[in-house]
């Protein structure tokens, strides 16, 4: 056997595979009907099902109009947002060789913030603030790599490199000032809303449907060359040996990862640390095959942010926090513990 073949993954677990998709959409499932079930009114399963399986007809009562309009579209939005965000982690992880890689630590989904926060206070459509939220996260993604890629030619080694963290947390301060500016000169009226989007609020999602969108097209897009990844994982000289095209893939997933973390931008604004602890903990508990990794990172995402927004949504019943303020109670201690183990 060949150097390069001894390097390579070993043959995926199908039926193990599988388990732990079956696993993460089952317990999906209980989550979304819970999201559906309680709040400041409770409602009971059967009766929250038997308000979707009529909507669209007539004579709807209040339970119908909160299931369908406030629940449903809010519990949507969490699993698409989760789901985005955990893939683009998942993905920038391999890619920069860095377990602490993910879009809000690297600042990229504060680019996207700041992008679209301009679009928005320009009148600008709602295709238009999209267009503007992907620029400003591939915008940010490109500077990271720049600044990664000239650590390299100093001899740097770019997995594990502080450089690659310390750019990515530069970059965030530098759009949360940006942030601030806009806010500064932001209508009164508008101030408040914009506010609570930026600390990742689900609340207002009421078109959670692009953004699930978003969420198949990346997976569509980023599932077929897993086992690309795989290979690039392990550097680019075995990916050269072994015939994959390092340049086309890299290009193909950053593109992926700033359109997934855009769409969860636009939806519901900058949710921390998801990229960061949703991928961690599916490599401690199931391995970091990047066939099995990336299908699970989106459903663990979905179902990791369904349940913050349950929590935000019931802990201080009848106020409501920002799902960002729960996320960020989970991932703050866990980047502080992944980032003390590796600088031992």
């Amino acid at each position: 056997m060949s150097r390069a073949a001894s390097q390579l993954p070993p043959a995926m677990n199908a039926k193990r595979a599988a388990f732990i998709w079956l696993a993460l959409a089952a317990l999906g499932c209980v989550v979304f009907v819970a999201a559906l079930t309680l709040g400041s009114v409770t409602i009971s399963p059967w009766r929250a099902l038997a308000a979707l399986a009529h909507a669209g007809t007539a004579g709807a009562d209040t339970v119908d109009e909160i299931v369908r309009n406030l629940r449903l579209p809010r519990a949507v939005a969490g699993f698409a947002c989760g789901g985005l965000l955990a893939l683009a982690g998942a993905l920038l992880q391999v890619l920069l060789r860095n377990p602490l890689a993910e879009p809000y630590v690297l600042g990229v989904s504060g680019g996207a913030a700041v992008f679209a926060i301009a679009a928005l206070l320009a009148g600008a459509t709602w295709w238009l603030v999209d267009a503007a939220s992907f620029a400003g996260a591939l915008l940010t993604i490109v500077l990271v790599l720049g600044f990664a890629r000239r650590a390299l030619a100093g001899g740097e080694p770019q997995e594990g490199s502080p450089r690659l963290l310390l750019t990515g947390v530069v970059l965030a301060t530098g759009w949360g000032a940006g942030v601030t500016l806009l806010l500064t000169l932001a209508p009164d009226e508008r101030l408040r809303g914009i506010l609570f989007w930026l600390a990742g609020d689900l609340n207002g999602a009421a078109n959670p449907w692009p953004a699930l969108a978003a969420l198949a097209i990346a997976l569509a897009a980023a599932a077929p060359v897993a086992p690309q990844l795989n290979v690039l994982a392990r550097g680019d000289a075995l990916a050269l040996a072994l015939g994959v095209s390092a340049g086309r893939l890299r290009l193909r997933i950053y593109l992926v990862a700033s359109l997934a973390a855009a769409a969860a931008v636009t939806t519901a604004g900058t949710i921390g640390f998801v990229g960061l602890v949703v991928p961690h903990a599916l490599r401690l508990a199931c391995g970091n095959d990047q066939r099995m990794l990336v299908p699970a990172s989106a459903l663990a995402g979905g179902l990791f942010v369904m349940s913050a927004d349950l929590v935000a949504r019931t802990v201080a019943a009848p106020a409501q926090l920002p799902v960002g303020v729960i996320t960020a109670l989970f991932g703050v201690p866990v980047f502080l513990w992944m980032l003390a183990r590796r600088s031992r």
